[in-house]
């Protein structure tokens, strides 16, 4: 187990990168602490492979350092880091057994043999393979062997880090959710250091401690789930995380108001983007209502609610998803369960303390705290 700090890393595939544009990973400092458990979490291609292929020593950083408890790994190979890694299709050995498989990298470190064979019946026990641990792994199904090949990377006590870079692809959805649960409890019982890389929201908002979001080869945010959910720092965050995502308005900031398409929405703060800056308020879905009385509308700062258009309602269970549109642009609202729509004449009412300013995608800090007075400095 080991703490990893990046230091002043950045990456590029090209010999000689001139601009920020020609780096795969953008300028990176931060310190993952020792037993965390870490998802890597964005788009194809927005660079968690890389940063994963770094951490594990099959890449060496174009620029920066990798540290390992203080230790500069950058040129080690993954043998030399301690690492174990689990990637996207399974990599076993298919004319040895299942269990032959699991005792291969212990019996390479020297382990006893009681200790692998104890190790090895409890992994088959937890990954559902007893009855096949005699089995050739020619003639398993893909699952099957992806299976394998998580297990040979759980079954080594004495690893830095483990790494998963989508190890699920190939796994039944009913077996994602088991292994997903199996991971957290064996990351609680032993502490690894475990970094699972993922374009899945719900794989890594159930599987981690700290969810790392990247974009566009950059961290924009990293945080708990609730965190994230709660208070997005990047607009990406708040688009990406969540079903449906954050809406993302234009909008001109006045004080403690935002104006958008025309209509006021009070704040519960003041902001003060710069001048040339590319405004816009983000608000969750869940954060928005049907305003369907005058009292609650006159809460928020409204005689009344904001006029939209109801184009669709979309049933997805404990809920509903209204789709509207204000002025020219398209929003996301959730409808509580037993709550009845009008038949028209709609309008909404925004969560004032749960609106987010954003200045060029990224998250401001009020410039006043609290609607209606001023803070001295």
């Amino acid at each position: 187990m080991a703490q990893i700090k990046l230091d002043r890393l950045a990456h590029s595939y090209y010999p000689n990168p001139a601009t920020v544009e020609d780096f795969a990973l953008k300028k990176m400092d931060y310190v993952w602490d020792d037993g965390g458990a870490y998802a890597l979490l964005g788009p194809s291609g927005c660079g968690k492979t890389t940063l994963l292929n770094i951490i594990s020593g099959l890449l060496v950083p174009s620029r920066g350092r990798i540290l390992f408890d203080g230790e500069d790994v950058s040129t080690k190979t993954p043998e030399e880091r301690n690492i174990a890694q689990v990637f996207q299709f399974p990599v076993i050995y298919d004319t040895m057994t299942v269990a032959q498989n699991l005792e291969f990298p212990l019996a390479n470190r020297g382990v006893d043999r009681g200790e692998i064979r104890k190790r090895v019946d409890e992994m088959l026990d937890t990954l559902e393979l007893s009855a096949k641990a005699s089995h050739r792994a020619r003639g398993l199904t893909a699952d099957e062997k992806q299976k394998i090949s998580l297990g040979r990377g759980l079954v080594r006590y004495d690893v830095n880090a483990i790494l998963f870079d989508e190890p699920l692809t190939v796994i039944d959805p009913h077996m994602k959710w088991q292994l997903r649960t199996k991971l957290k409890e064996l990351h609680q019982r032993f502490s690894h250091t475990m970094i699972y890389v993922t374009h899945d929201q719900t794989e890594a908002l159930t599987f981690a401690d700290k969810v790392v979001v990247m974009y566009e080869g950059e961290v924009v945010q990293i945080g708990t789930p609730e965190e994230l959910f709660e208070r997005p720092d990047h607009t990406f965050v708040g688009y990406f995380i969540g079903s449906p995502g954050m809406n993302i308005l234009p909008c001109e900031i006045r004080g403690d108001t935002a104006v958008v398409a025309g209509h006021s929405i009070p704040l519960d703060a003041e902001y003060r983007p710069s001048r040339n800056a590319r405004v816009e308020l983000g608000v969750r879905p869940e954060f928005i209502r049907f305003a369907d009385a005058a009292d609650h509308a006159a809460e928020k700062g409204f005689k009344e609610g904001i006029p939209v258009t109801l184009e669709s309602v979309d049933n997805v269970g404990r809920h509903r998803i209204a789709k509207v549109r204000l002025a020219e642009h398209a929003m996301n609202v959730i409808v509580p369960e037993g709550q009845v729509l009008a038949a028209s004449d709609h309008k909404i009412v925004f969560d004032s303390e749960r609106c987010g300013i954003y200045a060029n995608d990224r998250r401001l800090d009020a410039a006043f705290a609290g609607r209606g007075f001023r803070l001295d400095y």
